[in-house]
């Protein structure tokens, strides 16, 4: 059996970032990720990120992500097991079992911590199972990792920053965006990539949604309808748009399997994407030595998984005793500050609520 002092599983913005802040103070580290390259989803993140200069603002994901994955090459304490599936944790013996090229091997850590990110959301409708029917994560991968076109004419469903940034990637591609559909009355995402859209004369719905996809073997086309106050299509509103994608950006879930495995506390915070697990300030669970960080832990930015991630680090080493206390206090005082910044501001403000309920209900427990 192999061990080690910290267990990454995840080696997306928030598991590459812990791993960092964690080695630099000369906690081993071991980085455990289902592909063989480094970055999670930001190797597919062609925009340039928001935020602070010193903390890749204006900085392209997927230089990012090269970036990092470069500071791990470099970095001795720090061992990455690409092409890694993470099967199950087994919390009487604190072990990972991990499905490695060579075979099934067993993992002991003195802490883990869960970076595993989130999967997309799909909505139901006719039609929903037909190729051609995307997330637009799957979208990206196509587009920004492998170079395939997804289709000649998409609809995109859902305008978050992720549905209007795809959509815009898309047309950067040469595919033509039929429409762009939000069942909400106004557009979800930040103005700045909205404003990207309207400039490029694509249709915009607010207020409307899919009603089916139809083809034979494929889709062939999608019929688009007005929604009443209650959600329910309105008879007589439909638009048949012909278009040979459905895009679907419709949200994320937290991917949480090991830490309701683990016996973690969890909740169900809509404002953080589904059930999360609960954690302190310190990104600690309800269970000894587990930690989380990024989108596991509800769903946010890049920026905010990455300064997660550096906090989750830090919080690690202390606990084995690698930081002194006052270097810790201070550098974890800096990191709440950063991250409450990156949570201020209107779209920010469902978040904070959510974290401060997740807090509410972690100190009941703890307590108990």
């Amino acid at each position: 059996m192999k061990t080690t002092e910290l267990a990454i599983v995840g080696a997306g913005p928030a598991g590459v970032c812990a791993a960092l802040e964690a080695a630099s103070y000369g906690v081993k580290v071991t980085l455990i990720d289902r592909d063989d390259e480094i970055g999670g989803q930001l190797v597919k993140q062609t925009h340039k990120f928001f935020g602070w200069h010193e903390k890749s603002a204006g900085t392209r994901g997927i230089v990012i992500s090269r970036n990092l994955a470069g500071s791990v090459e470099e970095n001795a304490s720090i061992c990455f097991m690409g092409s890694t599936e993470a099967l199950g944790y087994y919390k009487d013996d604190g072990v990972l079992l991990l499905e490695t090229p060579q075979g099934i091997e067993k993992l002991k850590s003195g802490r883990l911590l869960i970076a595993t990110g989130a999967c997309e959301k799909m909505i139901l409708f006719p039609g929903n199972d037909l190729p051609g029917v995307y997330g637009a994560g799957a979208v990206q991968t196509l587009m920004n990792v492998h170079g395939v076109k997804p289709g000649d004419s998409v609809l995109m469903i859902g305008s978050g920053n992720i549905g209007l940034i795809v959509s815009y990637q898309l047309v950067q591609a040469g595919v033509k965006l039929a429409a762009l559909v939000e069942a909400l009355p106004g557009i979800g995402g930040y103005a700045v990539h909205a404003s990207k859209i309207r400039r490029l004369g694509i249709p915009i719905f607010t207020g409307y949604s899919i009603k089916e996809a139809y083809g034979t073997d494929c889709v062939e086309g999608a019929i688009i309808w007005q929604l009443d106050d209650n959600w329910q299509g309105i008879a007589g509103t439909e638009k048949d748009l012909n278009v040979d994608v459905v895009c679907l950006a419709t949200g994320l879930t937290p991917l949480c399997e090991f830490l309701w495995q683990a016996g973690a506390g969890m909740a169900y915070v809509p404002a953080l994407g589904g059930f999360v697990p609960l954690y302190d300030e310190n990104m600690k669970t309800t269970v000894d030595g587990i930690y989380v960080a990024g989108d596991v832990a509800g769903i946010e930015e890049a920026s905010t998984a990455m300064a997660e991630g550096r906090l989750a680090g830090l919080a690690i080493a202390n606990s084995l005793g690698k930081v002194s206390a006052g270097e810790f206090l201070e550098k974890r005082r800096v990191s709440l500050e950063e991250l409450e910044q990156l949570r201020a501001g209107p779209t920010g403000k469902a978040i904070v609520e959510g974290l401060a309920g997740l807090r509410g209900q972690m100190g009941k427990r703890v307590s108990v």
